[in-house]
């Protein structure tokens, strides 16, 4: 069984400079999350709980997931506070009650709470798959996004993994 962790993709990623191909990475997480719930997988969504004042605050509007993802009663939402999503939430206890063959992980932001997370699926000892073309974020004081998603994806694809890791398209993964 796969389960997609979908990081993140929440109203107040839209504050600040426009996000790298949202609207195709929303349209593809949208793709993927329906090919895995057809072959019985699950859905997480992660939403961060932000700090008074900083737009992800817990009922504020950036709190809220975006409106344009197809979510589902029966998907599940982890909560957490920090960029790493199994750090103080219950993602670990979820996953393990799954068991999962895979997890596919995508969001937002690539180089924040996405990097975090999928560092820690790896040393938790879970199979990963990045979704390669189904995480964003915008430019860079130093790099435009597309430059930081390439280079993300380059070395998510050779952490040191007591299991696996790989970078997929959603294409992929869909077919």
């Amino acid at each position: 069984m796969d389960v997609v962790v979908v990081v993140d993709m929440q109203v107040g990623l839209l504050d600040g400079q426009p996000k790298h191909d949202l609207a195709g990475v929303i349209g593809r997480i949208n793709a993927l999350t329906d090919a895995v719930r057809r072959r019985l997988g699950a859905v997480i969504w992660i939403r961060h709980c932000g700090k008074p004042g900083d737009g992800f605050e817990r009922d504020s509007a950036g709190w809220a997931f975006l409106s344009e993802l197809d979510r589902r009663d029966d998907d599940l939402v982890v909560e957490k506070t920090l960029n790493d999503a199994f750090t103080g939430s219950t993602l670990q206890e979820t996953l393990k009650r799954l068991t999962p063959d895979r997890v596919l992980m995508c969001g937002w932001a690539t180089d924040f709470c996405v990097d975090s997370t999928i560092r820690s699926a790896v040393s938790h000892d879970y199979n990963v798959v990045v979704v390669g073309d189904a995480h964003t974020l915008n430019d860079r004081p130093h790099l435009d996004a597309p430059t930081v998603i390439r280079h993300h994806n380059w070395v998510w694809s050779d952490l040191i993994t007591n299991r696996s890791i790989r970078i997929a398209t959603t294409a992929e993964l869909i077919d």
